[in-house]
């Protein structure tokens, strides 16, 4: 174990006197994040509580009913008045243009007929699905139109929450004998059970605003969205470059070399292995320090960031395993690792909100620690903690555990200790 402890040490120690490494381990994630910070304007102004503020979005109320009224006042609430700057359209076809002309983050359309496809009125049959609000998102806002995409997720879930429940009081009525079956007082319970979804809502509390703890307000801060994905972007490099070296040892006879000492296969390539780790692990921390430090950025629950590190960390590191694995040059393991570290980056939401691909991209973003990984950064921007990022963690130890199973079968029949 001492040896396996010594070699990853040593590792580390060159990864960091590497320059060309160290732009793109450090420096690299630093600038962009500073730029894209600078283009979203979180380091303009003498803001006290810098972040996301009054983003643009266009609401079409098309339902003009208990519901649709709900979501309008929830969005001009003054909870989220420093957050949105709500405007409202006659058409969707309006809406849509003042997307398309990059003069809004977001159109909200609440169809009519939304709150009686839910809440039945007198002599009325429920449909058997509800109507579907539409949220005309703006691509060139990912991030904004993703907050507007998240409050109106909120809203739909307590509707469909409060629906439920209402069933279930309303099933146990009848069967308790306190509620007849009689078809208007079945109606006439449907409606006030309606009615409470409707006040409920009025008054709910949205997520992105609160702490899953003790329900103080939390400043959305655009940061804590780009930092992460800067930094898990970049890892990709630091992994695939680890491999890389491996591989190069390889050629130069440094693997086989050492063997020479009383050092078995399975102690080089674990220790070779843990300096990756160690690696990821201090670039990550080195960012993250960074960015709290220069930026004040709070990125959350110390113990839940720490956790999610390494877990983030595993699973990548598990990723440029599998990459030397299959690959049997430096050089393959240098272009691929490229292509592999912006692709990851693409689908594991760096550049663009994972909310706003494609299902089927959504779903295979999730092959990514960048996709578990930012999920966990920013529920613990805003306000989780670890308890919060579980099914992240789980993934991300899954995804570092499967992958390595599977180099350790490659690496064997490849025979990585011959030159």
């Amino acid at each position: 174990m001492l040896k396996l402890i010594l070699i990853g040490l040593k590792d580390l120690k060159l990864g960091f006197r590497d320059r060309a490494a160290l732009i793109f381990m450090l420096l690299a994630p630093f600038l962009l994040t500073l730029g894209l910070g600078a283009a979203t304007g979180r380091f303009s102004g003498n803001d006290a509580n810098p972040g996301l503020r009054d983003i643009p979005v266009v609401l079409v109320n098309l339902d003009n009913e208990a519901l649709g009224d709900a979501l309008v006042d929830l969005f001009r609430s003054d909870e989220l008045s420093t957050l949105l700057a709500p405007s409202e359209a006659d058409t969707a076809e309006a809406a849509r243009r003042f997307i398309d002309d990059d003069q809004a983050a977001a159109a909200v359309i609440i169809p009519a007929g939304f709150t009686a496809s839910i809440i039945p009125s007198d002599g009325q049959t429920l449909s058997d699905e509800a109507l579907t609000i539409e949220i005309y998102a703006n691509p060139a806002r990912p991030t904004s139109s993703g907050v507007i995409q998240t409050i109106v997720e909120e809203f739909l879930s307590r509707v469909e929450t409060g629906k439920i429940g209402g069933e279930v009081v309303i099933l146990q009525l009848l069967e308790s004998g306190r509620l007849p079956y009689e078809k208007t007082a079945i109606e006439a319970a449907g409606r006030e059970m309606g009615e409470r979804i409707v006040e409920d809502d009025s008054d709910a509390a949205i997520m992105l605003l609160k702490s899953a703890s003790g329900g103080e307000a939390v400043q959305f801060d655009v940061l804590a969205y780009m930092a992460p994905g800067m930094a898990l972007m970049f890892l990709m490099f630091t992994v695939s470059n680890g491999g890389r070296s491996i591989l190069a040892e390889r050629a130069q006879g440094t693997l086989p070399r050492l063997l020479v000492s009383p050092t078995n296969p399975a102690q080089v390539l674990g220790g070779k292995v843990f300096g990756i780790f160690l690696t990821g692990v201090a670039q990550v921390g080195i960012l993250i320090l960074a960015s709290t430090t220069l930026f004040q950025l709070n990125w959350g629950d110390p113990l839940g960031v720490v956790v999610l590190v390494l877990a983030t960390v595993f699973g990548a590191t598990g990723w440029g395993m599998l990459l030397t694995a299959f690959a049997r040059t430096p050089a393959q393991v240098s272009t691929i690792g490229s292509a592999l570290m912006l692709t990851f980056g693409i689908l594991g939401g760096s550049f663009i909100q994972i909310s706003m691909l494609h299902p089927s991209i959504q779903l295979l973003s999730r092959i990514t620690p960048n996709a578990w990984g930012l999920d966990g950064f920013t529920t613990l921007a805003l306000g989780g903690g670890l308890a919060d990022i579980t099914r992240p963690l789980v993934a991300l130890f899954v995804m570092g555990a499967v992958l390595f199973t599977v180099s350790v079968v490659m690496f064997g029949k490849k025979n990585l200790m011959k030159k």
